[in-house]
């Protein structure tokens, strides 16, 4: 999707009590921006709590998302009434490894956009063994591309270019996300979206969607496609001037990439979940500072380290073990020739490990049994001990309070190879 070649953002946003929701809808919709709403399920709904979901509501206690399957039909279709329409589009943000009921529900209300993924909301979000999710989601694309026989327009995005946020070298997140959404094709999907999370190094980053949208092309010929950026989804800055930098950082890194789509943090993610207010001012940021990148004219200078070619490796690594792309992923997972970094779910190897290395840029410390040739393991570096971890994992967050936190420090240090430059 894109906006007469504007950048289109989009919050993370859900509220259980249904006026609230309309109301942040409406607010996203009239906020000085090219915008999409989202319906963010609960928590309680992501994993099939509906009786739990129901006590809350009851109480009148807060839920940190909307229980679409616990609201009424005609209550979700009031809320939605006069505020989805062609010119605002809603999406389905659920998180769910068990996707049939939500997914099903969204389809009934006429919501047939949608998010996730047989590996992507499998591995880092559920011990639910891959084969049950692959198999479910097969059965939620089938649901999906069924709504074109009355007229519908079925969009499914990959959530495999996030997996945990952090520490997953780019060259994986590139092929989990071509993969899946190969698999959303291969059960009749047309419409797609491809993710990237943006990561902590923008000269990494512009190589990464480089890649992605290459293999894009290249797997998916018959398919309307676009590229949609996550902004930094790991430990994000705590002061409000440094979230706001890094949110305008990831509008910049969208427009230079050419993405289409920005899903937006804002500066209370350190803190809390965010209001409406927050969500609509993050929204508002961000498209200008894509605003303004754009009037720049500074497309990404791509220098290719690598990623393209570990990512094609990867993908096609796993295509040669089954036709049937889910069966591939499940095989692939079983031999560790997909393993993601730090996740611990059952039917990943936990044999690879990233890290962070002096130049600010994801490389692999441990390549376990991925598919990759020796030398995508950086020469001489060890597993990085819990102290390098826990440095990588606030890497982002160090980087942008520090002009903010430590003034003098900073200023001492704007020579150094570590600084994100524009």
């Amino acid at each position: 999707m894109r906006a007469r070649g504007r950048l289109v953002v989009q919050p993370r946003m859900g509220v259980g009590d249904a006026a609230a929701m309309r109301a942040g809808l409406l607010a996203v919709k009239q906020a000085a921006a090219d915008t999409v709403g989202t319906l963010t399920i609960d928590s309680y709904t992501r994993v099939g709590r509906h009786d739990a979901a129901r006590a809350a509501l009851d109480r009148g206690q807060d839920l940190n998302g909307y229980p679409l399957l616990t609201h009424p039909g005609a209550t979700t279709r009031a809320v939605l009434d006069g505020v989805w329409d062609e010119s605002f589009p809603v999406q389905v943000r659920h998180g769910s490894a068990s996707p049939l009921g939500i997914v099903r529900s969204a389809i009934d209300l006429g919501l047939v956009a949608t998010e996730g993924g047989p590996v992507s909301y499998c591995l880092p979000y559920s011990r639910r063994p891959l084969r049950d999710s692959v198999r479910d989601w097969a059965r939620c694309c089938r649901l999906l591309a069924q709504t074109r026989a009355t007229g519908a327009d079925p969009h499914l995005e990959t959530f495999g270019g996030c997996m945990l946020g952090q520490l997953c070298p780019p060259s994986l997140l590139v092929a989990i996300s071509v993969l899946e959404a190969m698999f959303f094709h291969q059960h009749g999907l047309r419409s797609i979206s491809l993710s990237y999370a943006q990561q902590t190094s923008p000269g990494q980053d512009a190589e990464a969607v480089a890649a992605l949208r290459r293999l894009a092309t290249q797997l998916l010929p018959d398919t309307d496609w676009h590229i949609v950026l996550y902004t930094y989804m790991g430990l994000f800055p705590r002061t409000r001037e440094g979230a706001t930098e890094l949110l305008a950082h990831s509008a910049r890194l969208a427009v230079r990439t050419g993405a289409a789509r920005l899903i937006v943090k804002t500066t209370a993610e350190a803190h809390r979940i965010p209001s409406v207010a927050e969500n609509v001012t993050a929204l508002e940021v961000a498209s200008e500072a894509a605003a303004r990148e754009r009037a720049a004219g500074r497309p990404a200078a791509v220098q290719e380290t690598g990623v393209l070619e570990e990512a094609r490796a990867l993908v096609e690594a796993v295509l040669e073990l089954h036709a049937d792309i889910g069966t591939a992923l499940e095989r692939a997972f079983a031999r560790g020739y997909l393993d993601v970094p730090y996740c611990l779910h059952p039917d990943n190897a936990g044999r690879a490990r990233g890290f962070v290395d002096g130049d600010g840029r994801l490389q692999w410390a441990d390549l376990g049994a991925l598919p990759l040739p020796r030398s995508a393991r950086r020469p001489s570096v060890d597993r990085p001990s819990a102290s390098q971890l826990l440095a990588s994992l606030s890497y982002m967050a160090a980087r942008f309070d520090a002009p903010v936190l430590s003034p003098a420090a900073h200023t001492a240090r704007t020579s150094d190879p570590l600084e994100l430059t524009r």
